[in-house]
């Protein structure tokens, strides 16, 4: 219960800092930014879990770092501090991803995910009623619309639907492998980004996306050929 209260934390903690960072960046650069993410991950996996990550993802790491720090530039310039909240917020999940891979060995996903939000209601709430009238915005309860609920509703729906994904996958593959297959959030966020918002990142903030998915990519072949080795081993033998 200890690891799943400080998951609940966490996930509390991301979320606050991610929706702060929408309010002043695109979209894209603000995914892209948090794609910082993985490396953070492959790096916890190797000196944490013990995971075998090479001297190649290891150079890989630091090139899509890069090209993380290409998009951040931009952005910081425009918006100032808010640019480093996906930042923060690629750390807190990182460390989100680490604990949720130890829970889902021996933990039903769905079960989980029930514990998480009761656990998240028994925080928040106490929480809004010790901060209302502080004036504090981002604790201040306000009346949704009905749009504003359908929205919120698809929210939690594809929320929850994503994290019991993420939770099975984690129970069955090393977070290294799996950390580079979120790369794909990027490109798609990019075009819902220009769809709903018409947010396009800038000249500089593409070549670091660009940059950044090219590092993941390699990782992702990286992996495949080494668990083609490997599944090759025993036959050799």
């Amino acid at each position: 219960l200890k690891l799943a209260f400080l998951r609940t934390v966490l996930h509390i903690f991301g979320m606050g800092a991610m929706f702060t960072a929408l309010q002043y960046l695109p979209l894209a650069d603000a995914v892209a930014i948090a794609f910082v993410m993985p490396f953070i991950m492959l790096l916890l996996g190797k000196y944490i879990l013990g995971a075998d990550v090479g001297a190649r993802r290891l150079i890989a790491c630091i090139v899509g770092f890069i090209g993380t720090l290409l998009v951040v530039q931009p952005s910081f310039a425009n918006v100032g501090w808010p640019a480093l909240l996906p930042m923060v917020v690629a750390v807190n999940f990182s460390f989100f991803m680490l604990i949720t891979r130890q829970i889902a060995k021996e933990t039903n996903p769905i079960g989980l995910q029930a514990v998480s939000g009761v656990m998240a209601v028994g925080i928040m709430v106490p929480a809004l009623a010790i901060t209302a009238g502080m004036g504090i915005d981002a604790l201040t309860l306000i009346a949704p619309t009905g749009f504003e609920w359908s929205m919120l509703g698809a929210i939690g729906v594809l929320g929850t639907l994503a994290h019991l994904l993420m939770t099975w996958s984690l129970r069955y593959a090393p977070s290294a492998t799996l950390a580079p297959m979120q790369y794909l959030e990027i490109p798609i966020a990019t075009v819902i980004g220009f769809w709903v918002f018409k947010d396009l990142p800038n000249g500089l903030a593409a070549v670091g996306i660009a940059i950044t998915i090219a590092a993941g990519v390699y990782i992702i072949l990286r992996e495949r050929a080494i668990s083609r080795d490997l599944a090759a081993t025993p036959e050799a033998a």
